[in-house]
């Protein structure tokens, strides 16, 4: 993994990284360079395809601002909604600020959370925890907004956002990418209780998310059931863990070091399975790469349209099977006759 990074080093992984991994888990050239550590952005300017996705510093700031307006005063503000989301009756919660420090001393505060954690028998609030998760053979520190020590013993994570639940509906993106975050979360929290011989299962899989309700900065909370995320999760790690077998079936000469000329990257990058869909382009730095890859293929269509055509890698084969003017191979013949009836349909229609 290190050859195939070169001298660049390896890009920090982060709760929102780890839960994009989960976004298109089939794509092989993903799962190496993030193995790898390759920095996908940096690489993607280099060859010419930037990627134009991520926050603005308005949302960021408003983000940051909702947060801290919830935290004021030893998390009173956010103690009321938590309260109210899982039926609180405890008439006070002490709260716990583990610190914001900087990189150099994130191991003294995740020192910090671990002996908190290991000591903490009753209801609590911790504030700027930090925990860890091995992805692809290296330490990733991991900070949830909050853990909520709480209902019946169990440990609740706390995901505050600063999207909007408008008429008790939110964007559902937003959601589903929040869920992943917390899932994130909820996993390095059981690694980290079973380390310390604690059942892991004292962490819920009920996540609090925190929101503004409607166009204001008046938060709501809604509890969201992530086993499917942590399920997915589980699999896509181990996955990355055991990535060396097929980054050893690599060509010799692949590598992703940021020193080589462009057109050798792309040339690397080739010899590296993808597995585009549309939906990579709001979660993979190289998904604008990977789209001008795959133009003329069925794979740029979209997940359904190139599971429907299993077998049928090109739009100019695809025509050809509906026109009739091409033999369908063994496994192609189900795709032909779809594809010949959608035609047919389409000619009536027209």
């Amino acid at each position: 993994m290190d050859r195939l990074r070169g001298d660049s080093p390896a890009k920090r992984h982060n709760a929102r990284t780890i839960a994009a991994l989960t976004g298109n888990p089939g794509c092989s050239r993903r799962a190496v360079l993030d193995a790898a550590g390759v920095d996908k952005p940096r690489l993607a300017q280099h060859i010419g395809f930037p990627m134009g996705f991520g926050q603005s510093r308005f949302a960021l700031a408003r983000g940051n601002g909702f947060e801290a307006m919830l935290k004021a005063d030893n998390c009173a503000l956010l103690l009321s909604v938590l309260r109210d989301v899982l039926g609180l009756d405890t008439p006070s919660v002490s709260y716990d600020d583990l610190g914001d420090d900087d990189d150099a001393t994130l191991g003294a505060r995740h020192g910090r959370t671990r002996k908190l954690l290991a000591a903490a028998a009753n209801a609590a609030l911790v504030d700027h925890p930090l925990l860890t998760l091995d992805v692809a053979g290296r330490q990733v520190f991991l900070e949830p907004d909050l853990i909520a020590f709480q209902v019946e013993g169990k440990l609740h994570v706390v995901e505050i956002k600063s999207f909007a639940i408008v008429d008790g509906q939110a964007d559902s993106a937003k959601v589903s990418a929040a869920a992943v975050q917390a899932a994130v979360y909820v996993l390095a929290l059981r690694r980290l209780l079973a380390e310390l011989g604690h059942d892991p299962a004292l962490v819920s899989h009920d996540v609090v998310l925190v929101c503004p309700k409607d166009f204001s900065l008046t938060p709501a909370a809604e509890v969201i059931d992530v086993r499917k995320q942590l399920a997915t999760l589980t699999r896509q790690l181990t996955r990355l863990a055991s990535v060396s077998d097929l980054a050893a079936a690599l060509p010799p000469g692949v590598s992703f070091d940021m020193a080589m000329p462009p057109a050798d990257l792309v040339a690397s990058l080739h010899a590296v399975e993808a597995r585009y869909a549309p939906e990579c382009l709001s979660t993979c730095e190289l998904a604008v790469f990977c789209r001008h890859e795959s133009a003329g293929h069925t794979a740029a269509l979209g997940r359904p349209v190139r599971d429907a055509l299993g077998g049928v890698e090109t739009i100019a084969e695809v025509l050809e099977l509906a026109a009739g003017t091409r033999t369908p191979t063994e496994e192609q013949v189900e795709a032909a006759a779809l594809l010949q009836a959608a035609a047919r349909l389409r000619a009536e229609i027209l």
